[in-house]
């Protein structure tokens, strides 16, 4: 199985608990950050990048955080890993392939990374968010309450 960098996955989870906790206003990169074991600063990073793209809007102040810039419905995993993408370092910089390399194995490749993208954009957060419905994830609220009455 090809699995998504690291990075992505860490992104992508965000901005699905920022989809899924829409409801209750914005969520701070800190909080997000924190529940996946993250440096604050790592993670705030990557979501200013999504907020070039238009996929986040920052809110400041107290209570301030993100939130989708469109609905769950119109934000699809391809648009998650195309705005990163435009930020990625090309790992294969320098490399020289050999003949077999270059007109057997890169387009094989390439052939594989448009079927990923093509699948990509079949997935939306909105999917994603009913999911977690399913499998009864509690939301950030819900998780939140730190005392008893």
């Amino acid at each position: 199985m090809i699995l998504p960098s690291r990075k992505l996955f860490y992104v992508v989870e965000a901005v699905v608990t920022i989809a899924y906790n829409a409801g209750q206003g914005a969520i701070s990169s800190r909080e997000i950050a924190q529940r996946q074991c993250l440096p604050p600063r790592y993670l705030e990073q990557l979501m200013q990048t999504l907020v070039r793209a238009g996929l986040l809007r920052g809110m400041r102040g107290p209570r301030g955080g993100y939130v989708l810039a469109r609905e769950r419905r119109r934000i699809t995993l391809a648009d998650i890993y195309q705005a990163l993408g435009e930020e990625k370092e090309d790992e294969h910089k320098g490399y020289k392939p050999t003949k077999l390399g270059e007109l057997v194995v890169h387009p094989a490749w390439e052939k594989l990374s448009e079927g990923m993208l093509e699948n990509l954009k079949k997935i939306n957060l909105a999917d994603l968010c009913e999911e977690a419905e399913k499998k009864q994830i509690s939301k950030n609220a819900e998780e939140k309450a730190d005392f008893i009455i």
